[in-house]
C-alpha cells in the first residue's frame, strides 16, 4: 500500500477470496483492503496512538440519515457525556480534498454535531473547530487533545 503522512504503524493482515485485508481493531473484523480503508486504518491508530483517545470512544462506518438519505460517516470520536467530539471523512490517497469534500462533512455534521473535523486523504489532514453560531469552521492546525 502507499506510503501516508502518518507514522508508521504495525497492522495485521489476511488473505481473503484472493484479496488483502486489514483488521480493524474497533469494528474487531478484518476489512478488505482498498485505498480508502487504508486511509481510515492509519486514521484510527493516529486516534489512538498519537492522540490518546480511547479506543472506547471510537466508532468507524455507522449509517446515518440525512434528509431521508442513508449516508455513512468513516469515524467518529464521542467525549464520555455521548456528545460527538469529532467527524472524519477519509478519501482515498488518489482522491483529492476538495471544497466538494468539505461540503459534504459539513452537510453530515448538521445531524451529528460534532465539536471538531478532520479530512484526509492520508497524504493532506485539515482539522476544523466548528462555530456553530456564525456557522462556519475555523481551521487548526492540529487536533486537540483528548480530554475527559
Amino acid at each position: 500500500m502507499q506510503q501516508l503522512n502518518f507514522p508508521t504503524y504495525s497492522f495485521r493482515f489476511k488473505n481473503s477470496e484472493n484479496k488483502v485485508a486489514i483488521f480493524d481493531e474497533i469494528r474487531k473484523k478484518f476489512i478488505i483492503l482498498t485505498p480508502e480503508e487504508w486511509v481510515r486504518q492509519n486514521t484510527i491508530q493516529f486516534l489512538l496512538q498519537h492522540k490518546k483517545y480511547p479506543k472506547s470512544y471510537l466508532n468507524v462506518e455507522k449509517l446515518i440519515k440525512i434528509n431521508d438519505l442513508s449516508k455513512r460517516y468513516d469515524i467518529i470520536v464521542f467525549q464520555p457525556n455521548g456528545a460527538i467530539f469529532l467527524l472524519i471523512e477519509c478519501k482515498a490517497p488518489e482522491v483529492p480534498v476538495t471544497q466538494n469534500t468539505f461540503d459534504q462533512i459539513a452537510r453530515y455534521n448538521l445531524t451529528l454535531k460534532a465539536e471538531y473535523l478532520m479530512v484526509t486523504n492520508g497524504l493532506n489532514h485539515y482539522f476544523c473547530q466548528m462555530d456553530f453560531e456564525k456557522e462556519k469552521y475555523i481551521f487548526l492546525d492540529e487536533l486537540p487533545e483528548f480530554s475527559k
